[in-house]
């Protein structure tokens, strides 16, 4: 899946692995394991791909976006709290300036673990 997602796709093409977890109708199944999801990060960074992340268990590391080039932290991520935003206004790594895909706000916006409500009319 790595490999025809980096070529067919790009390897700048973000990939997110979601634990499940047993809720509602299916508390029968047990939950993914956080180890699992942290072995996919890494096949899929070894595959390629540069945007990497793990969804619905507590990993800082795998919730972090690094520069691809240098490494340095960028935005550091805690299940849905920003804890900093690195990017310059152009979207790129204060260090080495590279330009990390994506649209960005010139700073963090204000999220955490609140839902925001869709409204739906019919």
């Amino acid at each position: 899946m790595c490999h025809w997602i980096k070529t067919q796709l790009g390897a700048e093409i973000p990939l997110h692995f979601s634990a499940f977890h047993p809720d509602y109708k299916m508390p029968d199944i047990p939950a993914t394991p956080p180890l699992t999801l942290s072995r996919a990060r890494e096949i899929a960074m070894k595959q390629g791909l540069i945007y990497v992340y793990t969804g619905n268990v507590h990993n800082k590391e795998g919730d972090t976006t690094f520069c691809p080039d240098c490494h340095s932290l960028l935005i550091e991520r805690d299940w849905y709290q920003i804890n900093q935003y690195r990017l310059n206004a152009k979207a790129c790594c204060p260090e080495c300036g590279y330009a990390i895909a994506g649209r960005f706000d010139t700073k963090a916006g204000n999220f955490g673990p609140q839902r925001i409500p869709i409204s739906i009319s019919h």
